[in-house]
């Protein structure tokens, strides 16, 4: 009902506040139970009446807004001792001799005002820079993680995130250096476990050699070929 009386209003009163109809809408919807009920108000108010119930309305509005203005001005004063400017008097720039200057020192209002703003925000500003120190320290463990998950070198791996945590850089420089270093530390390491992988590997088994200095390869390949009792080279039998 609420729309229909504003939509009403607003068509046949154009040029009028839109906030003073609404709130009259608002009285009329309290009296109305259809829309015929509506539409019957509507027509019976003319623009004398709307423009004083709209005045009314604006002037309780106005006063409102003003006593709120001057509560928040009275916490104010009352919360950061404000002190309001000391009038100058005419002829008196405030640069005497009594070394007084024009915005009289420390009871300048503004200064106080600022002073108060930046008191209000530091906790706000505190909060903002741990949060973004946070976000900061999780990107680039997640990026040291990157790199060393190529490491094959299990207590290489273990020191350097144990290193990492005991470390601050300066600014994304320090620790972009660090990177690099840590990546060659990486290929030094990778490096280190393959030639130890190749250097504890088995000799091949035709190096193996007996107590009399011959390999077992070749030991193996004679007794497979040993001549039988007769020989398998003897001579024709007569």
């Amino acid at each position: 009902m609420l729309k229909i009386l504003l939509a009403l209003l607003v068509a046949k009163f154009q040029g009028v506040r839109k906030d003073g109809l609404e709130a009259m809408a608002r009285a009329l919807a309290l009296h109305c139970k259809s829309e015929d009920d509506a539409k019957t108000l509507v027509e019976e108010l003319d623009k004398a009446q709307v423009d004083e119930f709209v005045k009314d309305y604006r002037a309780g509005v106005d006063k409102e807004v003003s006593d709120g203005v001057k509560t928040n001005e009275t916490k104010l004063r009352s919360k950061y001792n404000f002190i309001e400017k000391t009038k100058v008097e005419p002829g008196n720039d405030g640069n005497g001799d009594d070394g007084k200057d024009g915005n009289n020192g420390k009871d300048d209002i503004a200064a106080q005002i600022k002073a108060a703003v930046d008191a209000a925000l530091s906790p706000l500003k505190t909060q903002l820079d741990s949060l973004n120190a946070a976000e900061v320290s999780k990107a680039r463990l997640a990026k040291l993680n990157e790199k060393l998950a190529t490491c094959k070198d299990d207590a290489f791996k273990a020191k350097a995130l144990k290193d990492y945590s005991r470390m601050h850089f300066d600014n994304d420089d320090a620790f972009n250096e660090y990177i690099t270093e840590t990546e060659t530390d990486i290929n030094n390491a990778n490096q280190r476990v393959a030639n130890e992988a190749l250097g504890g590997g088995n000799a091949p088994m035709f190096n193996a050699k007996d107590n009399d200095g011959v390999s077992k390869a070749v030991a193996d390949f004679v007794a497979e070929n040993k001549p039988d009792a007769k020989g398998s080279f003897a001579g024709k039998e007569l």
